[in-house]
């Protein structure tokens, strides 16, 4: 199983407002894709991983889950009733389903692999089929959060070059956040989801390795001290991320066209929840190792 972030799943009541937020943000997006089981997507690809921004696009079509089943979209519609926000972390993988048995034998909460497919638009105007399995994992003491990891089938339709260009410079997502009133209550999940030996516990808060990247889960005092503005959540949650960009100083000029509010911290540029659509959104300057190779099928032209 392949440690690295393959996307974030940020859920929205508006998809329209949230294209124009990331647009002002200096991302590109992918134009708007169906999924079949009731909600649609704007994605916006980086090297080797992506930010997919969710909404619910027909309720009718929501599938509910069936015992050992897990719904997406129920879950996903369930999260928007009570706020926007990020609500799933997916992870890369080559077999959904050898992930689904590793899972199962870790000892985690896991359902029957999930295969799909749905039409997406290249940028020349064509329209492809592309396709995914995934495998789900889920925690009782985190019922707003979901895990799972995505095999694509048509990686060679999926990455392009001109859905990885941005005006912001934004390259690949380095650092996930979770806010939880007791990380270390969670130290053995993590080491069961990911690796015993990536998981490191300093002052009541996690930090948990990945291919490039990492997760922080933040105790009451480390998150605000991170961002005031975060919400202390009843259960773990989700409450941002951090994308490198090639230049930081032309990404804050992207923030500055765009009228979005940002601080500037010592790594560098934060927006507040109030501002993101219920997410924290840090960009910082990459370094060489902060770029990650695209996935087979995809270019980094």
């Amino acid at each position: 199983m392949k440690h690295a972030v393959d996307h974030l799943v940020l859920c929205v009541k508006d998809l329209d407002r949230a294209r124009d937020l990331y647009a002002r943000l200096g991302f590109t997006l992918t134009p708007r894709a169906r999924h079949p089981f009731g909600t649609a997507n704007h994605l916006a690809q980086l090297h080797g991983s992506f930010i997919e921004v969710l909404g619910v696009a027909d309720r009718a079509q929501i599938p509910q889950a069936g015992p050992g089943e897990f719904s997406f979209g129920a879950f996903n519609a369930a999260f928007l009733e009570r706020r926007d926000g990020f609500s799933m972390l997916v992870f890369q993988t080559e077999n959904a389903r050898r992930d689904q048995h590793a899972f199962a034998a870790r000892g985690l909460d896991t359902y029957a692999p999930f295969d799909f497919s749905r039409r997406a638009l290249l940028p020349d105007g064509s329209a492809v089929t592309v396709a995914f399995s995934l495998a789900f994992v889920t925690h009782a003491a985190m019922p707003d959060v979901a895990f799972f990891s995505c095999q694509q089938h048509a990686p060679q339709y999926f990455w392009k070059p001109e859905y990885q260009r941005h005006a912001n410079g934004a390259l690949a997502i380095v650092e996930v956040v979770m806010a939880a009133e007791d990380p270390a209550g969670l130290a053995d999940f993590f080491g069961r989801l990911v690796d015993p030996k990536a998981v490191t516990t300093e002052d009541n808060c996690l930090r948990i390795a990945l291919s490039g990247g990492a997760i922080a889960v933040l105790d009451r005092d480390r998150l605000h001290a991170w961002c005031p503005e975060a919400v202390m959540r009843p259960s773990p949650a989700f409450v941002g991320y951090a994308v490198t960009v090639r230049d930081l100083d032309g990404a804050e000029a992207m923030l500055r066209q765009g009228e979005v509010p940002y601080r500037k911290r010592h790594d560098g540029l934060q927006i507040v929840p109030g501002d993101a659509l219920g997410t924290v959104i840090e960009f910082r300057a990459a370094r060489e190792h902060d770029t990650a190779p695209v996935p087979k099928g995809g270019t980094s032209e």
